[in-house]
């Protein structure tokens, strides 16, 4: 890993910045304790109640130049602690008692900044009044603004939504302290540069930018010279120790790519599976193969309805959905823990987005499996897959590869939508108790219980699926009758 600190010749320095900047040259700065920061005690108890021992190398590296006030470029994928580190850093500079929006942080998709938020308010505990808010597409606009309305310390959103408040008047950034475009070279894939640009011209001149990204590239280099100022840079790689991932590649034919799929998963037989694909055509191609085959597969993309990309997500987290097949773009929100399989359909033209594509599994401690089809027109990205990794790639036979059980793979659950959510004042233990209740269904028969506004998502065994709808489907919850149903998994 390597940090430059970008400070001008001669520059000036504060006290403190002068003391992290000490810090930051460190040796043993990798393995340092949150405790070594200026950060207050009540901060440090809440980090140390949260289980936040000791900084990654992305929030050791980055951390001292953002409580310095530093812009700060950070290069850093998914699982590295980032939002740790610009969070601690938005929330030590933040004004608790001044209820206006003074961080800002943008998001490619709707699932990153939800988790985002959910970051923030973990590590706001410390002080219980501040307010963090999430403004995105797919959801209602007039609440948001009603929220606005009664003030919010921290926004986290996506470029979109947030420009609609601006224009509405439902949203003044003219106290923005801290201003973080998260994932932003998907945000920048995705179209986003001219509401960035419009949105960072609303905010104060006079603000700390940082900007978060997995790849560092010429466009990211042009965002950052126009919004950020003397930035320090801080790079983390984004290797993942290969002996946590049993990586293998496979040539194949390009008319043969999705049958090569069903063979991969046929044998290896993953409960999960997460298939990258370079385009949406091809997602919603392989998919629906998938599903003639038996499998219970689904397609995630950019051109999916907010409310179709939600209820998909739901289903691979809560494992109704065995085969996840998405873009890079759309899978960049996904926290999928122990996620067992990668599969990449295509080869992505990028060395370190296959790195991140791979990085999904085998995280925590686990072993995970990276399966690789390449095509003879794909060896050169092969090739140079290898270079970046500096190991050699291991190649094997499709032919080699028999069926590892007779029965499809199919997910262990199905999911149940309940039309009622936060709004109607349902949480996840109403759901639970109406099913393990009256519905006299065992604990262990519910899996992950989703709540969102208006709707809820309740995985339920495959096995008592349809009997415990029947007595879902009518149930009384906080005294009204709801209507449920069964998620569709055909076309």
């Amino acid at each position: 890993m390597t940090a430059s600190t970008g400070l001008a010749a001669g520059g000036p320095l504060s006290r403190m910045a002068a003391k992290l900047i000490g810090y930051l040259s460190c040796p043993l700065m990798s393995a340092s304790s949150f405790s070594l920061l200026p950060l207050s005690a009540e901060m440090l108890a809440n980090l140390d109640r949260l289980g936040y021992a000791s900084m990654t190398p992305i929030q050791a590296q980055s951390l001292p130049l953002i409580l310095a006030g530093r812009d700060l470029i950070g290069q850093a994928s998914t699982g590295s602690g980032k939002t740790a580190a610009f969070g601690i850093g938005a929330l030590h500079a933040l004004n608790p008692t001044l209820f206006s929006p003074q961080t800002l942080v943008m998001c490619p998709t709707r699932e990153l900044a939800d988790q985002v938020a959910q970051e923030f308010r973990r590590l706001a505990r410390y002080a219980g009044n501040i307010k963090v808010l999430t403004l995105c597409g797919g959801a209602s606009i007039r609440p948001q603004a009603d929220s606005l309305a009664h003030g919010a310390h921290v926004i986290v959103g996506t470029p979109g939504r947030i420009s609609d408040h601006i224009a509405r008047g439902s949203l003044r950034l003219e106290r923005i302290r801290t201003l973080v475009l998260d994932e932003a070279d998907r945000m920048l894939d995705m179209g986003f540069v001219d509401e960035i640009y419009a949105i960072a011209e609303n905010c104060p001149d006079r603000r700390q930018t940082l900007l978060f990204s997995a790849t560092y590239d010429d466009s990211i280099r042009k965002v950052s010279a126009r919004l950020l100022r003397d930035p320090a840079e801080v790079r983390v790689e984004s290797q993942h120790k290969l002996d946590t991932i049993d990586q293998r590649f496979y040539e194949v034919a390009p008319d043969r790519r999705q049958a090569a799929v069903a063979t991969l998963l046929n044998h290896f037989r993953p409960t999960s599976t997460l298939a990258f694909c370079n385009t949406k055509a091809r997602c919603d191609e392989l998919a629906h193969y998938l599903r003639q085959q038996g499998f219970s597969a689904l397609a995630l993309h950019g051109d999916l309805e907010q409310r179709d990309r939600d209820a998909i997500y739901v289903q691979f987290a809560n494992q109704s959905c065995s085969v996840l097949v998405a873009t890079d773009v759309a899978a960049r929100g996904l926290d999928i823990k122990g996620l067992p399989a990668v599969i990449n359909v295509d080869l992505t033209p990028e060395p370190e987005v296959h790195v991140h594509r791979i990085g999904r599994t085998g995280r925590n401690g686990e072993t995970g499996l990276a399966l690789s089809l390449c095509t003879p027109r794909d060896m050169r990205r092969a090739d140079q897959i290898e270079t970046y990794q500096k190991s050699p790639l291991v190649w094997n036979d499709l032919g080699g590869l028999a069926p590892a059980g007779r029965d499809p793979l199919m997910a262990p659950m199905v999911t149940v939508t309940v039309l009622g959510g936060k709004k109607n004042k349902i949480r996840p233990g109403d759901i639970l108790g109406a099913l393990t209740g009256a519905g006299g269904l065992q604990g262990e028969q519910v899996g992950r219980i989703h709540v969102f506004d208006y709707i809820s998502y309740v995985a339920l065994d495959r096995h008592i699926a349809d009997a415990a709808l029947e007595r879902l489907d009518g149930a009384s919850i906080k005294g009204r009758p709801l209507r449920a149903r069964r998620l569709n998994e055909d076309d």
